[in-house]
């Protein structure tokens, strides 16, 4: 149904949807529950998103602060990008590290963020069209981020477009992180 595999971070993984294509076009699944329960992924869904973005556009780092935090499916479904996730729960062995997938149409590619994880990314292939699954519903109050260039990776683009309120996000080294990692290998 799908093919798994860690992206690098301890309960963050990559997952390969079955491309089914005739004559007509094709078809991809991205969910299945009893698949997501047999690996520990939690896909109680409880809102669903998408984003369209330009050439040269970098969004994130994102995450939502407890108890509003949530676990993210996100794969692109037009275009590609470089997806981006940054550990920041405390204890965790993978704390302040980040990882990073290119995600795109042509692969079927999705990855499954745990809670306590920052997220972002930079287009590749524009435009790239975003489609997020998360577990909980945004919360404006508890909104957060990390500063895109504190993050530990080579970003696609070294001087991306971002919005005003990405560039004022704390620097990771400046952030207090309030996610506790909880001994699970997936939450």
């Amino acid at each position: 149904m799908f093919d798994l595999r860690t992206a690098g971070l301890l309960g963050c993984v990559e997952l390969t949807a079955v491309k089914r294509q005739d004559q007509r076009g094709f078809f991809v699944k991205t969910v299945h529950r009893s698949f997501f329960a047999q690996h520990g992924l939690d896909c109680d869904f409880a809102e669903q998103y998408y984003s369209s973005s330009n050439a040269g556009c970098l969004r994130g780092m994102h995450f939502q602060l407890p108890p509003h935090d949530h676990a993210k499916l996100v794969f692109c479904i037009a275009g590609a990008v470089q997806d981006v996730v940054l550990d920041l729960r405390v204890g965790s062995p993978t704390y302040g590290q980040a990882a990073q997938v290119e995600l795109s149409a042509d692969r079927c590619n999705m990855l499954y963020i745990p809670r306590g994880f920052a997220h972002g990314f930079c287009v590749v292939s524009a435009p790239a069209v975003m489609v997020y699954n998360v577990i909980s519903e945004y919360a404006p109050s508890h909104d957060a981020g990390i500063l895109w260039r504190s993050v530990p990776v080579d970003w696609h683009h070294p001087d991306p477009v971002v919005s005003e309120r990405d560039a004022l996000f704390p620097a990771l080294t400046d952030y207090q992180s309030p996610f506790v990692y909880n001994g699970a290998v997936l939450s």
